[in-house]
């Protein structure tokens, strides 16, 4: 039975009934317990004094062990590029015994590791910005030769700018880009390839031949793995801003596909789309931060975990297992885990697979905190070790019988015997039959489907795409017409990666395939190859009705790469909507000037994925905007509009936005008073989201009276708006008027206060009523929006000296979340008493644990000398609490009561910590922090209390603060949102953003501080604060 046959059944099994996880059994060893499948064992066959913190792992053909073992420097890569001193060790088991007990540094003084390849006598070693091609060319351990074999020319400060390499089985290598700095390239066609996403890239063994394979928003690609029909794998974090315990993934890397997360980087021109969405994840991880990826290739484990992925898990503190299974054109994983350790500091990087089928598992330490969201506590102390999980029972073979054998004289029959036979030679009999198939001297059967023959005949496909020559073309394609589906893809896959012209009318046949993934992969080779004889048959091939989203973007993309405009143009009046989408899609990216009455028509199909399609194209051309404010008028008074069709309708408004005729309409329909609520809601939403720096005087005129004469929803979706975008100078008093009388109406108090938010410049001056307001708002029971909102208001309203004493005697039982937002009230003022009263209180023990001396720096430089020579105390003080931070959290870790986890669930969403407010536990909270769903199953007790007493010590990849300085002298600390050529959005609170434009933008540095407020516990009773963690801790 083929191995496809094998999944298919099993996925019709696991139908019938869910399936059940492996029995567990424990082992102790090195002072940790491991939880593994009973049957399998586990022993420690290198670590210190060899190698002491090992990250990644490659064998030789010998069986020797190349290691990147790192020196436990967490400087910035910039600082560490200076003095690199991490090493590659070669590992040697002299006694045959699978123990590694020989160490040779094979070479020293390189930069942070990220990756490693042994192929064909040299070792590729991933060292950002670079990959290093090492050779020994005396065999006596030690790389003499060092050459860049490939040189990205961009480094950030985390190093996720590269990953691997990794060998594929067409014998191209390939590593993956991470980070979003720009990188260019010139693509083997000569059309020039500008980037700042991430990517999987290949290129040929001499490095020649760059490609990209995916290109992706995610931060950090950092596993590839290969079936052994050529279908690829990774792992990445943030596949997706975190969300319901979702972030990481593991993805089905289709060729072409751009995937999450949706960020500015994957919208520049050279990426091509073929719908309006992503491509799906295939597996989510959660938080766990992926690292190694394998796809385990023996059957030394049993047949039911050959073509098996396994994935380390650095934060959750494990491998796992996924297996794979055939869903439509692509695949869906069972999930197990394989290897756990109770060690918190067992952080797995790599797996690899040995030639008897035994795993190595790489544990590198607790060293690493470069850019990690645990604690920063430096453990370079805790060292790392390799592992080997076998099967129990079984032997290993020793590295002395892998040795290169000569084979030109071993009968064919007696070749294909040994392939079965001795694993250990594999690579070398695969090499020796297809240099023998591609010579015409032997054939392989296309009938026999056993296991092992699928696996030799899909190795041969692939030893003879890495060989020239027209018999290896010929031999392959021959192989398209195999029994096994695994091995028409590889032998589609080689000619896709040959761009093989003369296996045209064969794909051409196979689009017709019975099977998705072969009709998937016909369809990737023929976009590539570029034989117009292919158009007519991809058009046809879209109709079909079976076809998913994988298969539909491999077909789209094909239209894209063959560039038929003509023919793709003809078929627009296609009677099929598949056909038509798939149709206006590529002719959009390839930039071809549509008819827009074409796509408005297509705006009104009753077909979801083509109207999608439509109001995705016609977001981009502002030409249209005419017709589309006609088309508009109607949908934004459709009352059969879900809620969807109006987040989409706002998104298609706000995109036009800026052209004079959705504007007018826009402008003319928000102050609409006899129209129902829905559509001015709309309307104002769309204008929040219309990118304007200010609003047009129209827009401005429009909500300045729905602000006079609207309660409700309709006044709060306003005062929302003019918040998000100041309206013009000459429009400001009016409105000013306006919300002034909102502020002391009978309105809700949060909408008095986002009147009062709203007013251009701020508040000119406070009434009582006001400022009474304003104080009470800031008190500690109030909800977070309020006390944000008051705070807010104070930091721009001119206040007399009086109402700014008040704010400083409040300033002690204010929350820490306001506190630094208070502290900007004073910028108004230079006067001494007032600044003398401020530092005063700002040296109170209440206050003190809110406050950084950076922060406090920047709110009272424009005080007097006197003034500024007084605050040095100040920052004594917060300077001596900074050295004692890791004492006090060894203090409080020590007397941290028991916790009950319902009532730290009430901590937790109470106002008083508003910890709702920013972050997520399953569907529910704010977005501006790290989502915290499964936080308890990779954060220790140590590093959840760390967090909430000391926020800036560690900031969560994707949640590193920017500060901003524009040309007037204005400073913005916070999160960002989007870093767009035109522009910087940031989040500064839960309630708050800074849109800058680009052009007023003086500086952008990293920041320092978190836009979480320090002192938290500080709120808390200790009870309450045991509580909070314990809460924390069942988030799993």
């Amino acid at each position: 039975m083929s191995r496809l046959a094998v999944l298919l059944l099993t996925a019709a099994v696991a139908t019938a009934q869910p399936p059940k996880p492996p029995a567990t059994h424990q082992v102790k060893l090195d002072g940790q317990t491991f939880t593994l499948p009973v049957g399998f064992t586990i022993e420690r066959v290198a670590g210190p004094p060899l190698v002491d913190r090992p990250v990644s792992a490659s064998f030789d053909d010998r069986g020797r062990l190349y290691v990147t073992d790192s020196s436990g420097s967490n400087e910035k890569l910039t600082e560490q590029i200076k003095h690199p001193n991490h090493r590659v060790i070669r590992l040697e088991d002299t006694k045959g015994n699978g123990v590694f007990d020989k160490a040779t540094v094979f070479a020293d003084k390189m930069m942070f590791p990220e990756g490693i390849l042994w192929y064909r006598g040299s070792v590729y070693v991933g060292a950002p910005p670079q990959i290093w091609k090492l050779t020994d060319t005396d065999d006596d351990g030690v790389a003499d030769k060092r050459e860049i074999w490939f040189d990205g020319k961009t480094m950030t400060g985390c190093g996720n700018d590269l990953h691997g390499p990794y060998l594929g089985p067409d014998g191209w290598i390939y590593w993956c880009k991470g980070a979003f700095a720009k990188q260019e390239y010139t693509l083997p066609n000569g059309k020039k390839f500008t980037t700042r996403a991430s990517h999987i890239f290949r290129a040929r063994p001499d490095g020649t031949g760059i490609e990209p394979v995916m290109t992706g928003g995610m931060d950090n690609p950092v596993g590839v793995a290969f079936l052994p029909n050529g279908e690829r794998f990774f792992t990445t974090t943030f596949f997706q801003q975190p969300a319901a315990g979702h972030r990481d993934g593991l993805i089905h890397a289709i060729y072409g596909g751009i995937y999450g997360k949706d960020h500015d980087v994957i919208y520049d021109p050279d990426h091509k789309w073929t719908s309006p969405n992503l491509m799906p994840v295939m597996t989510h991880l959660g938080p766990a931060a992926p690292c190694g990826l394998l796809c385990y290739q023996s059957n030394a484990f049993g047949v039911d975990y050959t073509s098996n992925l396994f994935a380390c898990q650095f934060n959750m503190r494990k491998v796992s297992r996924h297996l794979l299974k055939p869903s439509g054109s692509t695949y869906v994983t069972e999930d197990y885990d394989f290897l756990v350790s109770d060690n918190t500091d067992f952080h797995p990087t790599d797996v690899i697979e040995d030639a008897d089928g035994s795993l190595l598992v790489v544990n590198t330490g607790g060293w690493y905190k470069l850019c990690c969201p645990s604690s920063q506590l430096v453990k370079a102390d805790v060292l790392g070790a390799i592992y080997r999980v076998r099967k129990a029972g079984a032997i290993s073979t020793p590295p002395q019988a892998r040795r290169p054998v000569d084979l030109s004289r071993v009968p064919s029959s007696e070749l294909l015997n040994l392939y079965g036979s001795r694993p250990e030679y594999r690579d070398q009999i695969v090499g020796a039959i297809a240099k023998r198939v591609a010579e015409g001297e032997l054939r392989l059967s296309l009938a026999t489907t056993s296991p092992t023959a699928v696996e030799l005949a899909c190795a041969v496909v692939w030893a003879l795409c890495r060989s020239n020559g027209d018999g290896a073309r010929e031999a392959s394609r021959a192989l398209m017409g195999h029994a096994d589906d695994s091995v028409g893809i590889a032998a589609l896959n080689a000619a896709s990666l040959w761009r093989d012209r003369d296996s045209v009318p064969r794909i051409i046949g196979v689009l017709n395939h019975r099977s998705p993934p072969v009709r998937r992969v016909a369809a990737e080779a023929l976009g590539r190859i570029g034989d117009d004889r292919a158009v007519g048959p991809l058009i046809k091939a879209l109709a079909d009705e079976k076809n998913d989203r994988t298969l539909d973007h491999s077909l789209t993309y094909a239209l894209i790469e063959l560039d038929n405009r003509e023919f793709l143009k003809n078929s627009l009046d296609n009677g099929d909507p598949r056909v038509r989408r798939a149709c206006l899609a590529a002719l959009d990216q390839l930039g071809e000037k549509l008819d827009p009455k074409v796509v408005l028509e297509a705006m009104k199909s009753k077909d979801a994925a083509l109207k999608e399609t439509a109001q995705w194209i016609a977001g981009r051309h502002p030409e249209w905007a005419d017709d589309l404010a006609r088309v508009f008028a109607k949908q934004l008074g459709d009352k059969s509009l879900t809620p969807a069709d109006r987040d989409a309708l706002v998104l298609q408004l706000a995109r036009f936005a800026k052209t004079p005729a959705v504007q007018d309409f826009l402008g003319r329909n928000a102050d609409q008073r006899g129209t129902s609520v829905e559509p001015r809601r709309t309307i104002f939403r769309a204008m929040a989201r219309s990118g304007y720096k200010e609003l047009p005087e129209l827009w401005a005129t429009a909500l300045t009276n729905v602000v006079r004469h609207s309660t409700g929803d309709v006044l709060a979706d306003a005062l929302a708006t003019l918040r998000a975008v100041p309206v013009p100078k000459n429009k400001a008093a009016e409105l000013t008027t306006a919300l002034a009388a909102v502020s002391v109406s009978g309105a809700p108090a949060e909408v008095r206060l986002t009147a009062m938010a709203a007013v251009p410049g701020g508040m000119p001056s406070l009434n009582d009523a006001q400022f009474k307001l304003l104080l009470a708002s800031l008190d500690r029971e109030r909800p977070a929006a309020e006390r944000g909102l008051a705070a807010d208001v104070l930091s721009r309203a001119k206040l007399s000296p009086d109402q700014l004493s008040a704010v400083i005697a409040l300033l002690p039982i204010a929350g820490p979340l306001e506190i630094d937002r208070l502290l900007g009230t004073f910028a108004q003022t230079k006067d001494e008493a007032i600044g003398r009263k401020l530092l005063a209180a700002l040296k109170t023990p209440e206050i003190r644990p809110a406050l950084r001396a950076d922060g406090v720096k920047e709110r009272i430089k424009h005080f007097s000398p006197a003034v500024q020579k007084e605050a040095e105390s100040l920052y004594a003080l917060l300077n001596a609490e900074y050295e004692h931070q890791r004492a006090r959290l060894d203090e409080t870790l020590k007397n941290l009561q028991p916790g009950d986890i319902r009532r730290g669930q009430a901590v937790f969403n109470s106002t008083k910590t508003s910890c709702l407010a920013c972050h997520t536990i399953g569907y529910v909270g704010g977005k501006i922090g790290p989502d915290l769903t499964r936080i308890g199953g990779i954060r220790t007790e140590r590093d959840l209390l760390e967090s909430i007493l000391f926020p800036s010590a560690s900031f969560v990849r994707s949640y590193e603060p920017l500060t901003v300085t524009t040309r007037n002298g204005q400073t913005f600390n916070g999160i960002p949102k989007k870093d767009a050529p035109d522009e910087i959005v940031l989040i500064l609170a839960a309630d708050k953003e800074a849109r800058i434009a680009r052009e007023d933008v003086e500086e952008v540095r990293p920041g320092k501080v978190s836009i979480m407020p320090d002192g938290l516990d500080k709120q808390l009773t200790p009870q309450e604060l045991a509580d909070l963690i314990a809460f924390l801790k069942a988030c799993k």
